[in-house]
């Protein structure tokens, strides 16, 4: 079972929420972090580049000196107050019709490395590297992870009951999204929250923030080796995240354009797909995939679906059934001769979130040759993966509303 316990947050006063709060650091470039960043704004510490004329580079050492300099002053300026005892909260995203509510916690270190909490992806070690640099330095999880874990009745019951009391912060940012937080106060609430946690929630699964996650599992272990009294109970041996119910997150889809077909006429081009697809023409409105194994594709135009033949895939294998799967294997390797989804030049990602009408934009642009929309995977799919050990292939998942930065931070002290 999963180990947590409640923190004392460090958060804006309740007035200046909404001028603290900022998008998470790796969702703007530098330059739409210095456009969008008032006085007050959490990108000065987690992009303190901006402070910089011209602006500085993301891994100089007086880039980070600004960070730690900028955390301390808005601590001293009371624009960060630490809460005066550790408390459980409940934060709430708002896309649309679509309302999710998830418990800010903090989990123990030891569970990423028993495999406890489970991830879906690879990390690359540089990045890990850049996040682990961060949490040493100011000591503190300024951004929290995001998590997942099974539906469990009893604390449905508690946000719920939470979430029906006036809000400590309620705002709309620049995407339309509603952020909404509570502070749980009751330490009979309060305990029986670790309990159930303790007694019942077998895994935490990574939905985003694989390398924030496996970097603060890293600088735990580094501080245990630095401390001979180390006891595992130590705040350093956890770290913040937001846990939602596997019930409340849909994944939207992640869709891929192409620069080229491989030296291949569309007529050529055609040929090889008909091979592995039953293809029909659907004219110039934008097509959407109807379900599982079901691809809509952008060429010269036009939009196409393309439904994957009986044979070509592996229901009972947890990865082959994976449309990302499908298509990489029958058409990006076999047909566009992209080997590697890291490393290739020729194709990008565009997040469903951008809609299907950015595919077809940047091919009519003449950037882009060939477009493809994939049904997007299911939570149950992702735990299914995740619970079997497995990887998925890289650019599956995307998540949204992004966690906004600035709600809480986890000291390590």
């Amino acid at each position: 079972m999963v180990r947590v316990k409640p923190f004392a947050a460090i958060r804006p006063p309740k007035n200046l929420v909404t001028e603290v709060a900022a998008p998470p650091y790796d969702v703007l470039n530098s330059q739409e972090a210095l456009a969008m960043a008032g006085e007050k704004s959490l990108l000065h510490i987690t992009k303190p580049e901006i402070d910089f004329q011209p602006i500085a580079g993301e891994h100089e050492q007086r880039t980070y000196d600004k960070a730690v300099e900028n955390f301390k002053a808005w601590k001293a300026k009371g624009w960060l107050v630490q809460d005066s005892k550790e408390k459980y909260y409940v934060y709430a995203q708002t896309m649309g019709d679509r309302t999710q509510y998830g418990l800010v916690l903090c989990a123990h270190t030891d569970d990423y490395a028993n495999g406890i909490i489970k991830k879906h992806e690879l990390t690359r070690k540089d990045k890990e590297d850049d996040r682990m640099v961060h949490v040493r330095i100011q000591n503190a999880n300024i951004e929290p992870v995001f998590f997942a874990y099974k539906d469990n009745e009893e604390l449905n019951a508690i946000v719920a009951k939470a979430a029906a009391q006036e809000p400590e912060y309620k705002f709309v940012d620049e995407n339309h999204f509603t952020h909404t937080f509570w502070v749980i106060e009751d330490d009979a609430v309060i305990r029986r929250i670790t309990e159930i946690f303790t007694k019942d929630i077998d895994a935490f699964y990574v939905a985003d923030g694989h390398h924030r996650t496996a970097a603060a599992a890293r600088v735990g272990a580094e501080k245990k080796v630095q401390n001979p009294h180390h006891t595992g109970n130590e705040e350093y041996n956890f770290f913040m995240a937001v846990c939602f119910p596997q019930s409340h997150l849909a994944i939207i889809d992640y869709n891929r354009v192409v620069k080229d077909l491989n030296g291949l006429s569309k007529e050529a081009f055609f040929q090889a797909l008909e091979k592995d697809f039953e293809i029909q023409e659907k004219g110039k409105e934008i097509y959407h995939p109807c379900g599982l194994h079901n691809f809509s594709m952008y060429l010269e135009g036009a939009w196409y679906s393309l439904t994957a033949k009986p044979g070509r895939y592996n229901d009972e294998d947890p990865i082959g059934v994976l449309d990302v799967t499908i298509l990489s294997n029958l058409v990006l390797d076999k047909i566009l001769g992209i080997k590697d989804l890291r490393t290739d030049k020729r194709i990008d990602f565009v997040g469903g979130i951008r809609g299907l009408g950015e595919l077809s934009r940047r091919v009519d642009s003449g950037e882009m040759k060939v477009a493809f929309a994939l049904y997007p995977v299911s939570m149950q799919q992702l735990i299914n993966i995740a619970d079997t050990g497995n990887i998925m292939p890289p650019k599956t998942t995307w998540f949204e509303p992004k966690l906004r930065s600035g709600l809480a931070i986890h000291s390590l002290d």
